[in-house]
């Protein structure tokens, strides 16, 4: 069984999928662009304050299924500049303990959903 997890705190899905599935013990979250949930615009301009703003999008539904960052056990950051990847690092790290935090990988891609810089999915286990 699938339980679909939801929040008017991160921005509604812009096509056919949901913020997040729970399955069994397995959190999916879809991934998280850079977009304010309160107003539906995109925070663009500087990759720091975009990658501030997908984070706080991903603790929003973290915390709609009652988990944190702890929980997270694999996340997937797509960037449309590999050369933005430090400043993305050192905002990404600002939400995990080094020790805890979970595996992952980073890459460049040629277009993200509205063209935006920076997108991040996670998956975490309860």
């Amino acid at each position: 069984m699938k339980q679909i997890i939801s929040t008017p705190l991160a921005p509604a899905p812009i096509g056919p999928y949901n913020q997040a599935i729970l399955s069994g013990d397995t959190l999916y979250i879809s991934g998280q662009i850079p977009m304010n949930p309160e107003t539906g615009e995109l925070v663009s301009g500087d990759i720091k304050e975009e990658t501030r703003m997908v984070m706080h999008n991903l603790r929003a539904i973290l915390a709609a299924a009652d988990l944190t960052f702890e929980h997270v056990v694999k996340s997937s950051i797509f960037l449309s500049d590999m050369n933005t990847f430090a400043d993305v690092n050192a905002v990404y790290g600002e939400f995990f303990n080094e020790k805890t935090a979970p595996a992952r990988e980073t890459v460049e891609v040629a277009n993200l959903p509205k063209f935006v810089n920076v997108e991040i999915s996670m998956i975490a286990i309860l």
